[in-house]
């Protein structure tokens, strides 16, 4: 039988991060309270943590003022929840769900440092503009082809986007990234990354990639993966160890095709 879902707000409890200026503390409120969240049915956290003892007496209203993590990963979502009573937040995770599409994203706090959406059904990077403290962005496992609408996204230091569609690199003008995954897309080239001075982790396996090209102003980078891949030799890396602080890891794992 098909899942039904209620468009209704329904009483259930959720596990988030609590935070004020000295300390973080973890804690339950009742989601069906703060009206601007809708849900479905079936949504539901296993064992939540019993409350701290120092936080009993907050209600609900100061806990949306104060709340600097919301996870509602492993569920049945579709659409972006709005969550905008959450005024700082700072990690929003809702991967694994049923997700098409980031519509709703430009209400969440501009105050978000990591975003988590891996494992969903999203073919568009969009409505992210406003984030410009964020530092790390996961979009893994979706059905993205293009790399777009992220140079506003100046203290980006991690981007996830393995297991898309993705054939071209572009990262839209950002230098500071220094964590970049883009296994198992459909590049067949690494040129895009020349002017990201500060990566120190490419992971670029399962590919098509045939040319070592565009890594030598890549003074940082201490990890490289281009395992399984369609290369017939290992060029352009031989003067990186030169340039920076670190050598890069051996290429043990690398598949010479």
């Amino acid at each position: 039988m098909a899942a039904t879902f209620s468009t209704q707000p329904v009483p259930f409890m959720a596990t988030i991060l609590l935070g004020d200026d000295s300390m973080l503390r973890c804690c339950t409120i009742d989601i069906n309270r703060l009206k601007h969240l809708t849900i479905p049915q079936q949504l539901a956290f296993s064992d939540p943590p019993k409350p701290h003892p120092s936080v009993l007496g907050y209600d609900d209203e100061r806990a949306c003022a104060i709340m600097i993590e919301l996870v509602l990963r492993d569920n049945q979502i579709r659409k972006i929840p709005d969550v905008s009573i959450f005024k700082r937040l700072l990690v929003f995770d809702v991967s694994y769900n049923e997700i098409s599409t980031l519509n709703g994203l430009s209400a969440v706090s501009n105050t978000l440092q990591e975003l988590y959406l891996s494992k969903n059904e999203v073919s568009k990077i969009e409505e992210i503009e406003h984030f410009h403290e964020l530092q790390i962005l996961e979009l893994g496992s979706n059905r993205l082809r293009v790399m777009e609408n992220m140079q506003s996204l100046t203290n980006l230091q991690e981007l996830w986007l393995g297991r898309n569609r993705i054939r071209d690199i572009n990262l839209c003008g950002l230098k500071c990234i220094k964590k970049i995954s883009l296994q198992s897309n459909h590049l067949t080239s690494i040129s895009g990354l020349e002017e990201c001075i500060a990566v120190e982790e490419l992971y670029l396996s399962h590919n098509g990639i045939s040319k070592m090209e565009g890594l030598s102003t890549l003074v940082n980078l201490r990890v490289l993966d281009v395992s399984a891949n369609k290369l017939s030799a290992v060029n352009g890396i031989e003067n990186l160890n030169q340039y920076g602080p670190n050598p890069i890891l051996p290429l043990a794992r690398l598949e010479v095709l």
